[in-house]
């Protein structure tokens, strides 16, 4: 079901001027940003550095990576779930194909993927990638390069089932084909359509319990129509190797009293909330007998 066009994310617009830590000007927008990740779990971000010339670029050059072959595309694989190849008719989607390339900001790890892409070098592909890097990308980073194919039928298919992230954040650009969904309401959903110059920022489960439920997760989906594929670049900020999440105290009060225990990242969590009741025990108990 879809809900009042009128609804709109906020759009922030992060300068120069605003990036110098301890201005007038950075306090305005780290409230900007707090607001927007409070009340929606998301916003739209227009950043100067990133060009159109860079982006047109970056899409071109993905479009030369997607068209390989499939048994090399198979060859960028992953001891971790979800963080190599997955191909169309996985339990993502039929129309859904990506590549997984972990600590992105880390140049070695990009050479490494394009010569297993392309054994016979592809310098422009690692030299675009790598400029996309030096953007303020952190240091602990999943980059997943993603195509949803235009539906056979040309009418409303699934490119992406709902869902939440399990990373402290994600940012999300693509190719102006739009079939990014956000939910506003109980099954009620709209389409987001960005500038050509902005992308989006979503709030990961992470950030969420870090925050004390302070911030908010939005589920978000993809929904593909027409006859053009999308192309779409996610950057996970992913917390590094025995980080524990704790929530700060300064976000614990009589009204917010603490909601989760401290977990550490890298083990799958039972996140038990401090306010229980029949149907969360209910579902911890569940979640004991799976991990068991």
């Amino acid at each position: 079901m879809d809900v009042d066009t009128k609804f709109e994310v906020p759009v922030i617009e992060f300068r120069s001027l605003d990036l110098e830590r301890g201005t007038d000007e950075w306090h305005h927008l780290c409230k900007r940003v707090r607001e927007a990740c409070e009340t929606y779990g998301c916003f739209e971000v227009v950043y100067e550095k990133i060009s159109t010339e860079l982006r047109n670029k970056m899409f071109g050059l993905m479009k030369d990576l997607v068209e390989l072959p499939l048994e090399r595309k198979q060859k960028n694989v992953s001891s971790i779930p979800y963080h190599g190849y997955i191909g169309p008719g996985s339990l993502f989607s039929l129309l859904y194909e990506g590549f997984g390339l972990v600590d992105a900001s880390n140049r070695d790890s990009i050479k490494n993927f394009t010569q297993l892409m392309w054994p016979d070098d592809h310098a422009q592909f690692c030299d675009t990638l790598w400029i996309k890097g030096e953007m303020g990308v952190s240091d602990e980073t999943l980059v997943r390069l993603i195509k949803y194919m235009a539906p056979p039928t040309r009418d409303y298919e699934r490119g992406l089932h709902a869902h939440t992230d399990k990373s402290i954040s994600t940012i999300i650009f693509d190719n102006q084909v739009s079939g990014l969904e956000i939910e506003v309401k109980d099954s009620q959903w709209i389409k987001l359509s960005i500038y050509p110059s902005s992308f989006v920022f979503v709030v990961g489960d992470t950030l969420k319990a870090w925050s004390n439920e302070r911030l908010k997760v939005v589920n978000h989906r993809v929904i593909m129509n027409g006859y053009k594929n999308r192309l779409s670049i996610a950057t996970f900020a992913i917390p590094i190797e025995g980080t524990i999440i704790k929530t700060p105290k300064e976000l614990i009060d009589e009204q917010h009293p603490q909601l989760y225990k401290d977990f550490d990242c890298n083990v799958p969590p039972i996140r038990d909330r401090c306010r229980s009741q029949a149907g969360d025990i209910t579902k911890l108990i569940l979640a004991l007998k799976q991990f068991s």
